[in-house]
């Protein structure tokens, strides 16, 4: 049980992202969540950032002599 409880706490969502948008940015998300019955904007926006940036990280994979770095806890910030 120990286990899952550090687990959740090293997973737990902690730092604020805050994004502007412009008036026809701000209608566009509107209709889009709606007409897709998007409920949570959060979850949405956190998602789609993510998937993005991963399918970049996986078309530029790291060749034999590079290092991979996108988790290693010293490189973190």
């Amino acid at each position: 049980m120990r286990h899952s409880t550090y687990k959740e706490e090293k997973l737990k969502r902690t730092n604020k992202l805050s994004v502007m948008l412009n008036n026809r940015e701000l209608k566009a998300l509107g209709i889009y969540c709606e007409r897709y019955r998007v409920k949570n904007r959060s979850e949405f926006f956190r998602e789609t950032v993510m998937r993005a940036i991963l399918k970049r990280f996986e078309d530029e994979h790291p060749t034999l002599w590079e290092e991979p770095s996108l988790f290693n806890q010293e490189t973190s910030k």
